[in-house]
């Protein structure tokens, strides 16, 4: 096995928009892996080959939980507390994915595919009767998700537009950003308590709703394990979905030939989405390190029992060791077991409801906009967990919205 000692190298590398930063190439190709010092925390080894990330999302050898009771990496000074879910080990782990699972399995997410096919229609049809250009970020991406998860947490329509505040402020990494971070996570804890507390009183038909139910019937969730993992469904739900609909959008407008390739083969919007986010770089950076529980050699390299290791998705995800053409989109690509959804234990319960909404949204926009185009410059957001464009301008033919 293989062990260099070395100074840790400055993390999270350098943002671009759509780009990875060369740093992860190298870091890729370099022998064994690259410790990296986050602004707080301390330091954590870089996982970035395909196999290695892979190897440390799945082993359980490498541990979560252990975050909790460590100065964990992070970009910036504020630590999150009860960590929930994605602060646990198997098998208490277990045990609160298999309160989740049901709600999210690809059967029952399959039901609501007529209910978003719906909203997208109507948001796209909105959207068309508008004046262009229009902001498309605006228009689809920023309601429809949320519009989805608040349905099925239960959140009652007029405070949806509160949560995207409190969202976009708790995966802020912005250096300075810390107390409101505190802020916005303090008052969406105390919400969801809030909301959690009314549904023991009045169950309705939502996910909350049915997670106080299983508990009561022996699945041994408290009300504060309930509210975290509305919490964490919550804020998942919503940014990682509209982060994809506007970075999927801009990478086919921007390429058109793709676009219109979609237009005309629309049996490719499957394989197009599991593309796309394998394409892709959502993250700025890689988070929720894994803690050794013993010595484990991860691709001929050594890390030491008590070693962190942050394993990436963006950089493996462009790893020519895994995929032909990594750095290329192709949307029919067949062999395509990307990790942007992640691996192993906590990969992610939502993946399903996911590449429904961004199935439906693809499937709208090339039936209803097929001649839609960029109209203007695209404004990235900053200081946010995942890349996504923030004003996305788009334009159509006067007689798009006839078609």
């Amino acid at each position: 096995m293989t062990r260099r000692p070395e100074e840790p190298v400055a993390y999270p590398f350098e943002y671009s928009a759509l780009a990875i930063n060369e740093a992860y190439a190298k870091a890729r190709d370099s022998e064994g892996m690259t410790l990296v010092q986050m602004p707080f925390g301390e330091p954590a080894w870089l996982a970035t080959r395909y196999a290695d990330a892979r190897f440390v999302f799945g082993d359980r050898r490498f541990s979560r939980a252990m975050s909790v009771d460590r100065d964990y990496p992070r970009p910036n000074e504020y630590r999150l507390g009860d960590l929930g879910l994605m602060g646990m080990d198997p098998p208490e782990h277990s045990r609160l994915r298999t309160a989740i699972s049901k709600a999210f399995s690809v059967k029952r997410v399959e039901t609501l595919r007529p209910w978003v096919r719906q909203l997208a229609e109507q948001l796209v049809e909105k959207m068309l009767v508008q004046r262009p250009p229009v902001d498309l970020m605006e228009a689809l991406a920023f309601p429809l998700p949320i519009a989805v998860i608040c349905q099925l947490l239960g959140v009652p329509e007029a405070d949806r537009a509160q949560f995207r505040v409190w969202s976009d402020a708790v995966i802020s990494t912005g250096l300075g950003q810390s107390a409101t971070m505190g802020e916005a996570l303090g008052d969406l804890i105390s919400y969801m308590s809030e909301l959690v507390a009314e549904r023991r009183e009045t169950p309705q038909d939502d996910l909350i709703s049915a997670l106080i139910q299983a508990s009561d019937l022996g699945q041994a969730l408290t009300e504060s394990e309930v509210m975290l993992l509305a919490v964490g469904l919550l804020v998942a739900g919503h940014e990682t979905t509209v982060s994809e609909i506007g970075n999927f959008a801009y990478v086919l407008l921007d390429r058109s030939n793709e676009w219109r390739r979609l237009v005309d083969e629309p049996g490719l919007i499957p394989a197009a989405v599991e593309e796309l986010a394998r394409f892709v770089p959502l993250g700025t950076l890689a988070r929720f390190p894994r803690y050794a529980t013993e010595d484990v050699e991860v691709g001929g390299f050594l890390v030491r029992k008590g070693e962190a290791v942050l394993p990436c998705i963006s950089a493996p995800n462009h790893d020519p060791r895994r995929f032909a053409d990594a750095d290329a989109l192709c949307l029919d690509r067949t062999d395509n077991p990307h990790l942007t959804f992640g691996h192993g234990p906590h990969f992610c319960p939502g993946a399903a409801l996911a590449r429904l909404e961004l199935q439906e949204v693809l499937r709208v926009l090339t039936v209803r906009a097929p001649a839609m185009r960029l109209a203007g410059e695209v404004v990235w957001k900053r200081g946010a967990q995942a890349r996504s464009p923030l004003a996305l301008p788009v334009e159509w033919p006067s007689d798009a919205a006839d078609r």
